[in-house]
């Protein structure tokens, strides 16, 4: 019984949130400012520093480190 009241009152709001959102009339920046925010949000373990500082990345150096190794070990 607490399932179909759940699933009753979860439609219930599902429905009155689309009425309410056909309503719904934002400006230009909002939307701007929106996109902007998840194309950050979705890029944000992407980025490596700003695009013209000269840096090595992390797989460099590992990869600099693991050929360190392999040559100590061989002698």
């Amino acid at each position: 019984m607490r399932v179909w009241v759940a699933s009753f009152l979860l439609l219930f709001a599902l429905a009155q949130l689309f009425r309410w959102m056909k309503h719904l009339s934002l400006p230009l920046p909002v939307f701007i400012l929106g996109g902007v925010l998840l194309a950050i949000a979705s890029n944000y373990d992407k980025r490596s520093g700003w695009p013209f500082r000269n840096q090595i990345s992390e797989s460099k150096v590992n990869q600099s480190e693991t050929l360190t190794d392999k040559s100590d070990s061989v002698d």
